[in-house]
């Protein structure tokens, strides 16, 4: 009976999943026009913690979170629910590949809150996102990217892109590098549950975080840097350093 038990728990959890969705959806399309900016920025980070919350995720932050931009962040990518996370936590916009804009509810969730899509094959593409990306850190925004260009399974970190640290470059901005891993809450062990790699689907995403174990996220924070003269690529290769290190790290260091 438990088996029975548990996945009728946690078909009523998508299902609360689900409504929230719905109700970010309906908020972003008629609430947010009403809304200042401080406002809007109180209501993203109250829906994001509800949604962790509803997911059973702990969050545990480790370091300085940004206060202010304009900020570039670079993070490991491991699952769709990274920027639900960061969300969280800080105020931002988000760089996702175009694929994300067209998801059901969350692609309207995404474009509502800034997020610039980018077609990554396209070198074209990456030119414009890098001049968006610019010119919003010139306005004073912060905005994380994930230098991966894709998803892992949040064991180690893959090789960066150096494209979109140009913007930072360009806008004189700073870039502090972010760490995100997800453990088993009681064990503190890997979980691969949140993972969103190869053939995974969103509902089957969601589906496997929903019947694991309950699970924590932990989210750290280096210290910004300035490029110091050093070429994009020069850059990127050492945010990729910094990054590995902070994942790496003890949780409570």
């Amino acid at each position: 009976m438990k088996p029975i038990a548990s996945r009728v728990h946690a078909s009523w959890k998508l299902a609360c999943v689900l409504l929230h969705l719905l109700r970010g959806w309906w908020t972003v399309v008629l609430v947010f026009p009403g809304l200042t900016t401080p406002q809007k920025q109180e209501r993203i980070r109250a829906w994001a913690l509800a949604l962790l919350a509803l997911l059973a995720i702990k969050l545990v932050v480790i370091g300085r979170p940004p206060k202010r931009g304009p900020l570039l962040l670079v993070c490991n990518h491991i699952s769709w629910l990274d920027i639900y996370v960061i969300y969280a936590v800080c105020h931002c916009r988000f760089v996702a590949k175009a694929d994300v804009g067209r998801w059901p509810l969350i692609g309207t969730l995404a474009a509502a809150v800034g997020t610039l899509f980018i077609e990554r094959e396209s070198r074209r593409d990456a030119l414009r996102v890098v001049q968006q990306m610019a010119d919003s850190l010139h306005a004073g925004d912060s905005i994380v990217v994930f230098p991966e260009g894709t998803s892992s399974d949040g064991v180690g970190v893959l090789p960066f892109h150096a494209n979109l640290v140009q913007a930072a470059i360009a806008a004189n901005a700073p870039v502090q590098p972010v760490a995100l891993r997800f453990s088993d809450a009681a064990s503190a062990a890997h979980s691969l549950a949140p993972c969103y790699i190869n053939n995974d689907t969103l509902m089957g995403s969601m589906w496997r975080m929903l019947t694991a174990p309950p699970l924590c996220a932990t989210l750290i924070f280096g210290e910004q840097q300035s490029a110091q003269e050093r070429g994009r690529r020069a850059w990127s290769a050492d945010l990729r350093l910094a990054v590995e290190a902070l994942r790496a790290s003890p949780v409570d260091s």
